[in-house]
């Protein structure tokens, strides 16, 4: 006869975990775009992303050969020719971009849009960060043409 493979288990696994604190995974950071089209940083965003406010300039950008906007480069630049400020705004700080928001399809005027940061590596010893746009508008139903094999017809 074969011997099986068999897992035993311990009374640690029978017993419940509520000594033990559940830590909630760390979530990425947030902002919103205004009605007015405006890139909102909350302070703790930019707390939790090492930004200091009105001192530093980004070189915004977005993915090349693209139409609609899905996602927004921020590098931090030296210079100031060329670049964004962050503009202090309530309890957060902003970065006005109607007109480049409209012309890559981002409606924020009817539209609520979030984004969450993520870090990534621009050349070296550079470090961007990536905004990825997502909308608050429910998914628009599918109406075109039905794909696939059509279905048998029963008859009786």
């Amino acid at each position: 006869m074969k011997n099986k493979a068999i897992k035993f288990f311990t009374p640690q696994e029978n017993s419940p975990e509520t000594s033990k604190a559940k830590s909630k995974s760390k979530s990425a950071p947030t902002g919103y775009i205004s009605a007015t089209g405006k890139l909102v940083f909350p302070t703790a965003t930019l707390q939790e992303l090492g930004i200091e406010g009105e001192s530093v300039h980004f070189q915004i950008g977005s993915q090349e050969g693209k139409r609609k906007l899905k996602s927004l480069y921020l590098v931090p630049a030296n210079d100031q020719d060329g670049t964004f400020a962050l503009e202090k705004s309530g309890r957060g700080y902003v970065i006005p971009l109607a007109l480049i928001l409209k012309k890559g399809g981002v409606d924020f005027e009817n539209t609520k849009y979030t984004f969450s940061v993520e870090l990534f590596n621009y050349s070296e010893g550079v470090v961007g960060y990536e905004l990825t746009l997502i909308s608050s508008a429910p998914k628009p139903e599918y109406t075109g043409k039905p794909r696939g094999r059509k279905k048998a017809q029963v008859t009786e």
